[in-house]
C-alpha cells in the first residue's frame, strides 16, 4: 500500500529547519505551543462529531475514536496546563488557521455514512492519518530543536511536555494505518479507494500546511496551485464544482491578507531594521528570502 508522507514546505523547509528557528524565538516559540494546544482541543470536538456522525455503525471504530478523543484532551490539558505556568497565551492562535483551512478544503459532503459506510470510513479515517502523521513529524522536530537549544528550565518542561505527547500521536497514526489497511483488504476494489484516497487527502493536507505558513508574496497563486492539485485526485466530473466552490476565497485569501498585516506590524514594533533587513526580503523573494 501507498505510503503518504507530510512533504517539506515547498519542497524546501523541512520540519527541523522550521522548528530549529522557531525554539531561538521566545513569542514565535510559545505561539506555536498555542497552536498546538488549540489543534489538540478543536480534534476533541472534530472526532466527537465523528462519532456522531456514525451513529453506531462500526461499533470498533467508534471505540478507538473516544480513546482517540481521551488522548487529545489529555494532550490539550498538559499544554495548556504548560502555557498557564509560562504565563502565555491559551486563546485561540493568530494567523491562518492550518485546521479550518484543511476543513475548507474537504469534500464532507459527497460522503455519507448511510449511503456508503465504507467510503465515509476510507475518506474520514485518510483524513485523520495524514494530520496525525503531520503532527508526529513536527512533535518530533521539535524535541530535537529543543535538546540543541540551550538547556533553560523553560525549555527542558517544554521539551519534557511534548515527550509525553508524541508516543501516543504515533499511536494513532498506527491504528489509522491498520484501519485502512483492513478496509483495504477487503477487496480490490477497496483497496484503490484507500490508495486513492490518501492521495487526496495528503494534497489536502499539503495545502492546508502550506497556507498557514507562506505569508510571502505569490502566496495566492500558490494556494490556487494546490487546489488544482487537490481537485487532480479526484474524478473529472468532480473537479469543476469543487474548484468553482473553493477558488474565489482562495484566491482572495483574507486570512491571508490579515496574516500579512499582523505579521508585519509585530516585525515592524519589535524592530524597524530588522524588518526592513530581513522582513521585505523574505516577503519579496518567498523561501528564498528566508535562507
Amino acid at each position: 500500500m501507498t505510503v503518504a508522507y507530510p512533504r517539506k514546505f515547498q519542497n524546501a523547509l523541512g520540519a527541523r529547519d522550521i522548528l530549529s528557528r522557531v525554539v531561538r524565538d521566545r513569542e514565535i516559540h510559545l505561539i506555536t505551543l498555542n497552536r498546538y494546544r488549540y489543534s489538540e482541543q478543536r480534534s476533541c470536538k472534530d472526532l466527537t462529531d465523528l462519532i456522531e456522525l456514525l451513529n453506531g455503525k462500526a461499533p470498533e471504530l467508534v471505540r478507538d475514536l473516544s480513546h482517540h478523543i481521551s488522548d487529545e484532551a489529555r494532550h490539550a490539558m498538559w499544554l495548556t496546563d504548560l502555557l498557564v505556568e509560562l504565563k502565555s497565551d491559551v486563546g485561540t492562535p493568530p494567523g491562518s488557521s492550518y485546521i479550518n483551512e484543511f476543513e475548507r478544503l474537504l469534500d464532507s459532503d459527497q460522503k455519507d455514512p448511510v449511503k456508503d459506510l465504507d467510503d465515509f470510513l476510507i475518506s474520514s479515517l485518510a483524513a485523520i492519518n495524514v494530520t496525525e502523521k503531520r503532527g508526529c513529524e513536527y512533535f518530533s522536530a521539535h524535541i530535537y530543536a529543543l535538546k540543541l537549544a540551550p538547556q533553560t528550565e523553560e525549555n527542558i518542561k517544554i521539551r519534557e511536555t511534548i515527550e509525553k505527547i508524541l508516543p501516543e500521536e504515533a499511536g494513532h497514526v498506527r491504528w489509522g494505518n491498520r484501519w485502512l489497511a483492513e478496509i483495504a483488504r477487503k477487496s480490490p476494489e477497496h483497496q484503490q479507494q484507500v490508495e486513492k484516497a490518501k492521495r487526496k487527502y495528503a494534497a489536502i493536507e499539503q495545502a492546508a500546511f502550506e497556507s498557514g505558513i507562506d505569508i510571502t508574496l505569490g502566496a495566492e497563486l500558490r494556494r490556487v496551485a494546490n487546489l488544482v492539485e487537490v481537485a487532480n485526485t479526484m474524478p473529472v466530473w468532480e473537479r469543476p464544482q469543487y474548484l468553482m466552490e473553493r477558488l474565489p476565497q482562495t484566491l482572495l485569501a483574507p486570512d491571508l491578507q490579515f496574516t500579512r498585516i499582523m505579521a508585519a506590524q509585530k516585525a515592524w514594533q519589535r524592530d524597524p531594521q530588522a524588518f526592513m533587513d530581513k522582513f521585505v526580503p523574505m516577503f519579496l523573494n518567498g523561501i528564498k528570502g528566508t535562507e
